[in-house]
């Protein structure tokens, strides 16, 4: 921050005033030493009548000539040896400005010796030199006199003193007192800095070293003696600026007040707010320019005048781009939020620059207002933005990883292609190969389509799946149109409707038969969900709650069509009382109404248990089961270790679940305390009768994409068949 301070000007050291007797004033007479008769008596007449009188005086160089041979004509003194070399000059030069002195000494006109000759003795010390170590000096600090402008002010001054402080930084250790008598000059400096920051300008600071009464003189104490002085204020607020509409937009956005404190951080906040807001309100081309205040010693208040060059009022015009592009203007007006002739708005703006970042098409993209000269009427201009392209690869290769109990290891990989189809037409194939599960999908999606942040989509895809349930192939075609979240632009309010064909060959028990038979399923089927999201985070919620409400108006085509109805209901909520710990909660209840359980595929139907239901379980692990022989066990085999007994999850036509969930984090490591509760149930309608409970403790490590989560879970009431233990390894928290 500038400021213009009148400061006394220091009178000059050198200086001595000498007093003038005023002229009027009345001297005593003083008697003169020697008499002007005496005087003349004592100075010798000249002789005129002399021949040399009239000569002309010699140049310096003959005078210097002159004196260079009566030196060397002249006899040694007493213990003086004879002169060398040339008598006119030592160097043999006979015109210099300055002449050599004479060499009198044959050693100088001997040549040097050797270097490796050359031998030079030791200084020998009048004192023995000590063999003991140089001892650190020890300090500490005292800062007297902050005490009153601290009181005065939200800044915590002595904080911010510590935190940028030579002498906090050296932990009260210094090499001499040279190193802590610097360190106390650049804090004084320091304090100053701070004090004027705070509106302090006339603050001062001494320092000085003072020595413990121990002989050895440590600890010392290094002192500050701080006088804070008067406190600048604002005697008046000044804005140079053109007319702007409304008028008082500038001065109603800078939060300054005639009267307040000057404190820098305050000054530059209310800088920074202007030149936030007036892009906000039409004026995209606003310059804030460099302040100034003029402080004046003898009130302690200053004058703040801010320049502004606001630059043309504008209103939105057309959508230009230029680069390596990945999609033309027309999309570019699809992303859009804004129309030709709106009030400029700098927030609209930003939203499309993040709105193409979600794309994942480019390297790098701009979004920038550009003058047009063009009259938009009411005194404002057409503003054109510029899109500056840079598209980038627009293959993705990808990969998944999990494991949970119940469902074994699970390994995703993809190939897309986010552009084949322009603007926005995606390619997807898609593999699962893991334990339970083996399958190939293919996708094309259009993202944006034809409306910001909407999706279509269809897919295909072949699925084997061997779980403890069921084993299934399937084969499904769906169209899927969806507005959805993603981890760049998270929406509170999502929503998806579509179709889908389902053909499937499943493995399941028939009671009559008393065994496993294989059926075939045709289903043909509507999708529709909506969900509400409050949330501050998609993947890792802290605060808020979410809501979603899924309803699948299915038929089943095989002998006839038989019509039924899939409805689940999701909803969790988080509370954080604390920066580290988070409290959360979910719960889930699901109905199937219309169609018996035999006559429902069993890939349709609702389980619990696993990662994302009831932890503690494994997948798919509770509700109705049926007790099998177990084929893999050999009664005669006497090292045999299987069960003889298998059990068989059935599935069911309702469901309930609970969850809850005490997180703690630390850094970008947390841990996890949780339990969950659920079941199954025969009926159309959950009863919340014979809950199952699981609880355990889980691990999370944050990263920039979301926490790695691994659980580990028992169940509280085990029964026969269920796991020990079970392990959940996942990207995302479980809820």
């Amino acid at each position: 921050m500038s400021a213009q301070i009148d400061a006394p000007e220091r009178d000059d050291p050198q200086a001595i005033a000498v007093p003038n007797p005023p002229p009027e004033a009345d001297l005593p007479e003083i008697e003169p030493i020697i008499s002007d008769d005496e005087f003349e008596d004592e100075v010798p007449s000249l002789d005129t009548d002399d021949p040399e009188f009239e000569e002309p005086l010699e140049s310096i160089e003959e005078f210097e000539r002159r004196i260079a041979a009566e030196q060397a004509d002249a006899d040694p003194q007493e213990g003086q040896s004879a002169p060398l070399g040339d008598p006119a000059l030592a160097d043999g030069d006979t015109v210099e400005e300055i002449g050599d002195a004479p060499i009198r000494d044959a050693e100088l006109a001997a040549p040097l010796p050797p270097l490796e000759q050359f031998e030079v003795d030791p200084v020998e010390f009048a004192e023995a030199e000590s063999d003991e170590e140089v001892v650190e000096v020890v300090y500490s600090i005292q800062i007297n006199g902050l005490e009153e402008a601290s009181e005065a002010t939200e800044t915590n001054m002595r904080d911010l003193f510590d935190d940028l402080s030579a002498l906090e930084d050296g932990d009260g250790e210094a090499a001499n007192v040279a190193q802590v008598s610097a360190r106390l000059t650049e804090d004084s400096a320091l304090l100053q800095r701070i004090l004027a920051s705070e509106g302090w300008y006339e603050a001062s600071a001494t320092t000085r070293i003072d020595r413990s009464t121990e002989p050895s003189g440590q600890p010392l104490t290094a002192v500050i003696d701080v006088i804070p002085g008067p406190r600048y204020t604002f005697a008046d607020i000044e804005i140079d600026a053109p007319p702007t509409e409304p008028p008082d937009l500038i001065r109603d956005n800078l939060a300054l007040q005639v009267g307040e404190p000057i404190i820098a951080a305050r000054v530059q906040g209310a800088e920074a707010q202007v030149a936030v807001t007036l892009p906000q309100t039409g004026y995209p081309f606003a310059e804030i320019g460099q302040r100034d205040i003029l402080l004046d010693p003898e009130t302690a208040d200053g004058v703040y005048t801010l320049p502004v060059d606001t630059g043309p009022r504008s209103r939105f015009g057309g959508i230009t781009t230029t680069g390596d592009l990945a999609f033309d203007e027309e999309h570019v007006e699809t992303l859009a939020r804004f129309e030709r002739g709106e009030l400029y708005d700098s927030r609209l703006v930003d939203d499309l620059r993040q709105a193409l970042v979600a794309t994942g098409l480019f390297n790098t993209v701009s979004v920038q207002p550009r003058q047009s000269g063009e009259p938009a009427g009411d005194g404002t201009e057409y503003a054109t933005i510029v899109v500056e392209q840079e598209a980038g690869p627009p293959r993705t290769i990808a990969g998944n990883v999990g494991f949970e109990t119940g469902r074994g290891f699970l390994l995703e990989g993809s190939w897309t292609h986010r552009n084949l189809f322009p603007p926005e037409g995606a390619l997807i194939a898609r593999a699962v190969a893991g334990t339970r599960e083996q399958g190939l999908s293919g996708t094309f999606r259009r993202s944006n389509a034809g409306q910001r942040d909407r999706t279509f989509q269809l897919a295909a895809e072949a699925l084997r799946a061997d779980y403890e349930a069921y084993e299934a192939f399937t084969g499904r075609l769906s169209a899927l149109v969806s507005y959805e979240s993603t981890n760049i632009w998270q929406k509170p309010f999502t929503y998806a409707y579509g179709a889908q064909l389902i053909g499937t060959n499943e493995q399941d028990y028939d009671f009559d038969l008393q065994s496993l038979e294989r059926r075939t399923f045709f289903i043909g089927g509507l999708i529709g969900q909506i969900g509400i999201d409050r949330t501050d985070s998609l993947l890792n919620a802290t605060e808020g709650f979410r809501v979603t409400a899924l309803v699948e108006p299915e038929g089943s085509l095989q002998d006839g069509f038989t019509p039924y109805v899939r409805a689940r209901l999701d909803g969790s909520a988080y509370f954080s009382p604390t920066d580290a710990i988070t409290l959360a909660g979910r719960v889930r209840v699901g109905t199937i109404q219309g169609i018996d359980r035999f006559d429902l595929a069993p890939s349709r139907r609702f389980y619990a248990g696993g990662g994302g239901s009831v932890r503690g379980f494994g997948f798919q692990e509770l509700g109705p089961r049926v007790t099998l022989d177990n084929p893999d066990f050999d009664p005669d085999d006497p090292d045999e270790s299987a069960d003889p007994f298998i059990f068989r999850p059935l599935g069911g036509r309702s469901l309930n679940e609970a969850a809850a969930e005490i997180r703690y984090r630390f850094g970008n490591f947390g841990v996890v305390g949780f339990l969950d509760a659920g079941q199954v149930y025969e009926d159309t309608v959950p009863d919340f009768s014979n809950l199952r409970f699981g609880a355990g403790v889980g691990g999370r490590y944050y990263t920039n994409f979301g926490p790695l989560r691994l659980d580990v879970g028992i169940p509280l009431d085990k029964r026969e068949g269920e796991s020990s233990v079970a392990v959940y390894v996942s990207i995302g928290q479980a809820f």
